[in-house]
């Protein structure tokens, strides 16, 4: 009963305000990592301007949290470009049970868009909902989630709440690689596709 109350009140903590991870594209995560000690991958993604993101996800084998470093280049639509750092962080607060069959993990960190005359500082805060579904007699499983993030931005002399809902689906080909899709619906919109590479 307990996880049943706890996953509710997250969920009810976070879904009204919704949006995606810390450098504001729409790149959402999964409750589970995929490593044991490391990953490394990449994104590109389109929210009404091209972005291309690389990170690295580090963590110890067995814990329960998870951290990954982004950066990359967004095209902001004005002959500038914006710079884009970020730190993802993930802690799994939700094991799936009979009375609840979802896994879930918060989610959070930091990141900047950086660009001259409107950089941006942004807080994400979500809650990663979803289960894995294994194939008998082969390594491939898939990963269907739903993100909602609501993200505090600062920036310019002004500050804004983000708010968008996450879909997703990582399709892990083998223990070494996975597909990542994601979709977003709010403030931040449109899709994202990347890979991750896991040790």
């Amino acid at each position: 009963m307990r996880p049943n109350l706890l996953a509710t009140a997250l969920l009810l903590l976070v879904s009204a305000p919704l949006a995606a991870q810390s450098t504001g594209t729409p790149v959402f995560h999964a409750p589970y990592r995929v490593f044991d000690r490391y990953e490394f991958g990449a994104n590109i993604s389109d929210a009404g301007n091209l972005a291309v993101e690389g990170f690295y996800g580090f963590s110890h084998t067995g814990a329960k949290w998870d951290f990954a470093l982004r950066g990359g280049v967004l095209d902001t639509g004005a002959d500038r470009t914006a710079l884009l750092l970020g730190l993802d962080a993930r802690y799994r607060v939700i094991d799936q049970t009979e009375d609840f069959p979802l896994d879930g993990a918060l989610i959070t960190g930091v990141g900047a868009q950086l660009v001259s005359g409107g950089s941006a500082l942004l807080i994400p805060i979500g809650l990663s909902l979803g289960r894995r579904i294994n194939f008998e007699g082969s390594t491939v499983s898939l990963v269907p989630y739903a993100e909602p993030v609501l993200v505090p931005i600062f920036g310019s002399g002004d500050s804004d709440v983000l708010v968008a809902l996450g879909l997703g689906a990582d399709l892990r080909i083998n223990r070494r690689f996975e597909i990542r899709l994601g979709i977003g619906v709010g403030d931040i919109e449109n899709f994202s596709i990347g890979f991750s590479i896991a040790r």
